[in-house]
């Protein structure tokens, strides 16, 4: 198999300077999607040196909006042509059923739009009285400069969209390093953006590991804004490296997301059937690998035992296989790694008196095609309680653990009980009560009677230690911004401050 020019640099595609590979592997069995280049600290000088070039000499800053709105709506007319060839890249690079892959072009379509139209609806700075009409005071916002990105595995293509057009769109230049497990939709992103007409140097990537491709965009001087997602100990690292030239940084790093059921939610057939069915989906979309996943279950007591019954009953008839074949409903994990480390948190959930419901191992050879794969069955972990570390951790597998409640005020202590805060969910009937428990939740987003839709116009981000700063509506652009405010004095004279 040949290797891929993966790596773009000042508008030329090519191999790492030391000659690096690395295989790209399809999770469902294990075989080699493509090969390609394995970067490290010099190609990721060379991406930032004319991300340099291009935000200090070059066209892009200075370009009008309308003209930077207009190559994003190309974007996203390239994204919608190549919709069927990136899902299917998306989804056996990472796992995921090829309808999540179209889902996920379809959304990445929608940011590029959605940025295209804030940027153009904007006004010239805001202006600001400054109580004289000798005075023109305006705050006026200008671009970041250079930007560096550090992508997950997980959402690969939608994380990239969610930095890259909202830095383009402000008029930035940038140095991408997607997950050395999955680069391959970043990769043709990429390849659209220059068939869509940036400038050479504005859009630059750097396939390879975290170290040392990801550690040197952070602490590399000539980088302006580090805007990283990820896990809790990577994204410490890379706001440690950046701190020393005092860049800004963005950090999303995950969730530890409850989802509070009520019993009044379950009172009709309707009712207890949607919050199953949600509580399933929040639990094991994407086998659990989702920042956002309801991994907690926080339900009342009055209806645990048929809530989680039937909850149990539905997940063990999830069917599992390659996302690309028709039927299937969850694909693997996307390593060996991640498989391994799914297992480990079982273990340690049973060993800390956690009961298994279903699920808690790899599926039989007959229960799975292909069987070479990293399946791990949809698991179900009951009579948790917060000194577990199933119930501390980001998990990011199909695990789903249950705790109980009797009251109000006890269910928005357990909700809280984290040292995340991304997000999480409130179902009830109870319009007021819903409300009120969504305003004392202390995460970043709360659906109520819902659980995973996000709006690109709607701020993403936490509290605590799911991160800093936001991505997505107006803040997400605000990121990539430097503010400055501009006195003009249109009536200068003396100002006879010293006498002589």
């Amino acid at each position: 198999m040949s290797v891929m020019e993966s790596i773009h640099v000042g508008g030329k595609w090519r191999a790492a300077t030391a000659g690096g590979t690395r295989e790209i592997l399809d999770p469902a069995d294990a075989t080699t999607l493509a090969v390609v280049a394995e970067g490290d600290a010099e190609d990721t000088d060379a991406a930032v040196a004319a991300a340099r070039r291009a935000f200090d000499s070059g066209e892009w800053p200075a370009t009008p909006t309308a003209e930077r709105a207009a190559l994003l709506r190309r974007v996203a007319d390239l994204l919608q042509r190549d919709r069927e060839e990136i899902a299917l890249i998306e989804s056996r690079d990472t796992g995921k059923t090829l309808e999540e892959g179209r889902v996920d072009v379809d959304d990445v379509t929608s940011a590029f739009r959605y940025f295209a139209d804030l940027v153009m609806n904007e006004s010239g700075g805001r202006v600001v009285d400054a109580g004289s009409a000798d005075v023109h005071s305006v705050v006026v916002h200008e671009p970041v400069g250079v930007c560096a990105m550090i992508t997950p595995w997980n959402y690969p293509l939608l994380q990239a969209s969610w930095k890259v057009a909202p830095a383009v769109a402000a008029g930035n230049t940038f140095v991408i390093k997607p997950s050395e497990v999955t680069p391959l939709s970043t990769v043709h992103l990429v390849k659209l953006l220059a068939e869509a007409g940036l400038p050479e140097g504005v859009a630059n990537i750097v396939t390879g590991a975290g170290d040392p491709v990801g550690a040197r965009m952070a602490e590399h001087p000539d980088v302006d804004l580090v805007s990283f997602t990820g896990g809790l100990a990577s994204g410490t690292k890379v706001a440690q490296a950046a701190a020393p030239s005092v860049k800004k940084v963005a950090l999303e790093l995950g969730g530890k997301n409850p989802n509070v059921v009520f019993a009044d939610a379950c009172a009709t057939e309707e009712g207890f059937d949607t919050a199953v069915d949600q509580a399933l989906n929040a639990a094991f979309i994407h086998s659990g690998q989702v920042c956002s996943a309801g991994a907690r279950l926080i339900i009342e007591d009055s209806v645990k035992e048929r809530f989680v019954s039937e909850l149990v009953a539905r997940a063990g008839k999830i069917r599992l296989g390659r996302g690309t074949e028709d039927g299937v409903e969850c694909g693997p994990l996307v390593s060996q790694q991640q498989l391994e480390k799914t297992e480990g948190y079982v273990a340690s959930a049973l060993a800390e008196g956690a009961k298994l419901r279903c699920g808690g191992e790899r599926p039989a050879p007959s229960q799975v095609r292909p069987a070479e794969g990293y399946f791990y069955l949809p698991t179900v972990l009951d009579d948790c309680h917060r000194g577990m570390r199933v119930i501390r951790e980001e998990t990011f597998g199909p695990i789903l653990t249950v705790e109980s409640f009797s009251t109000e005020d006890e269910a928005v202590t357990l909700a809280n009980d984290t040292e995340y805060g991304l997000a999480g969910a409130v179902f009830s009937s109870d319009t007021a009560r819903a409300r009120r428990v969504a305003a004392r939740l202390r995460h970043g987003t709360v659906w109520i009677n819902d659980f995973h839709p996000y709006l690109p116009q709607a701020e993403w981000g936490g509290f605590g230690k799911s991160g800093v700063g936001r991505e997505l509506g107006p803040h997400g652009l605000a990121e990539y911004r430097e503010t400055k405010h501009v006195y003009e004095n249109l009536r200068p004279a003396p100002v006879r401050w010293f006498a002589g």
